[in-house]
């Protein structure tokens, strides 16, 4: 048995209004969907990266994966970033890769017939999650439903919300929302924010000393993660914890963060990494540095490969992802509880596109 063929589709979903987070404002998010097929077994992976990613796919890659043995994947994979080495790794390139991999490994664990993360190996029955939104957009009402939908309604006891808006100018109201959010969830919810590299490192080390009295555990991308050096600095200077990495694109990338020591937890994303197979890579460092490693978004796809990570901390359940997801596929896990619990009654991921529910949000 050889994979066949390779399918790519870009999906373009609307917001209803504009979100922001402290540095970018979006109305719609893009999912770029692959399918490989091997015989009558068809694998289904996907990323949130720009349409470009789709030209990757059918330019390229799809050349590298016909043919080959879906059950060697790691060979594949190889092959595949060998082809891409003149267009650079980071960026459109490696969400290609990554939505071909997951496409492949769902592909072999069905041609096993089995599920994902039997084949990964488990080493938890249950992933924990945490909700993600807290858009600086949001009105005070509008916050208050979203994360007592998390917390309430669902019973998910760890929540992220955004700080750091309009590049760290508005400090005040920051801090204003992050006591709002305190108030609505109480004292027993984990609190966790994110800047997206909005602050400079003094801003940041004056904000983290400030959300220490809210009972924040958790600092993202207090600076850019690319400043890694500012990222030790504020790590080393404030008690909440410092996490970075959903920028990775390649092993590397991690081995340099993970060197300067710049954070406490590490970040990946199974649809920007490399996929499945550079995902597990990645926790493998992690562990050799003596940290855990958290995943970034895509909670659908994530799944199964953050069960079979030994030294994982939790799932981020990020709002447009939930609602894209759902519309998106069948087989999508229920969080009620916080957790998310692996189906391993259904072969690969578990995952099927509604293809006549989004054909109307496909762009190519």
């Amino acid at each position: 048995m050889k994979v066949d063929s390779v399918r790519v589709g870009v999906y373009e979903f609307p917001l209803d209004e504009p979100e922001a987070d402290g540095t970018l404002t979006w109305d719609s998010t893009t999912m770029v969907v692959v399918g490989v097929s091997a015989g009558d077994r068809r694998g289904l992976g996907y990323t949130y990266g720009a349409a470009a990613c789709a030209a990757v796919v059918s330019d390229t890659l799809r050349d590298v994966v016909v043919g080959t043995d879906p059950m060697d994947v790691a060979g594949t994979w190889g092959a595949m970033v060998r082809a891409i080495r003149n267009f650079g790794r980071p960026g459109v390139v490696s969400h290609a890769v990554s939505a071909v991999d997951c496409a492949l490994w769902d592909l072999k664990s069905r041609v096993m017939e089995t599920s994902l993360v039997g084949v990964l190996g488990a080493a938890r029955e249950e992933v924990p999650l945490y909700g993600s939104g807290g858009f600086v957009s949001l009105s005070e009402p509008q916050l208050e439903r979203q994360l007592l939908g998390w917390v309430r309604d669902r019973g998910i006891p760890r929540v992220k919300i955004k700080i750091g808006e309009d590049w760290g100018r508005r400090c005040v109201r920051d801090l204003e929302r992050v006591g709002f959010a305190r108030s609505v969830v109480g004292d027993d919810v984990e609190l966790f924010v994110d800047a997206n590299g909005g602050y400079t490192r003094k801003q940041a080390v004056r904000i983290a000393r400030e959300l220490t009295a809210h009972g924040v555990s958790w600092f993202e991308e207090p600076v850019s993660s690319d400043d890694l050096d500012g990222l030790r600095e504020i790590r080393d200077l404030v008690d909440v914890e410092v996490a970075a990495g959903e920028y990775g694109y390649d092993l590397a990338y991690f081995e340099r963060m993970l060197a300067a020591e710049a954070v406490d937890c590490l970040q990946v994303d199974v649809t920007r990494c490399g996929g499945i197979t550079e995902f597990l890579r990645v926790a493998g460092l992690a562990a050799a540095n003596g940290l855990e490693v958290s995943a970034h978004c895509a909670p659908a796809i994530s799944v199964a490969p953050s069960a079979a990570v030994p030294n994982f901390r939790h799932l981020e359940f990020f709002a447009d992802h939930e609602r894209i997801e759902q519309m998106a596929f069948d087989g999508v896990l229920d969080p009620k509880g916080g957790m998310f619990r692996p189906d391993r009654s259904q072969p690969g991921a578990g995952l099927e596109l509604k293809t006549d529910d989004i054909e109307r949000f496909r762009r190519r």
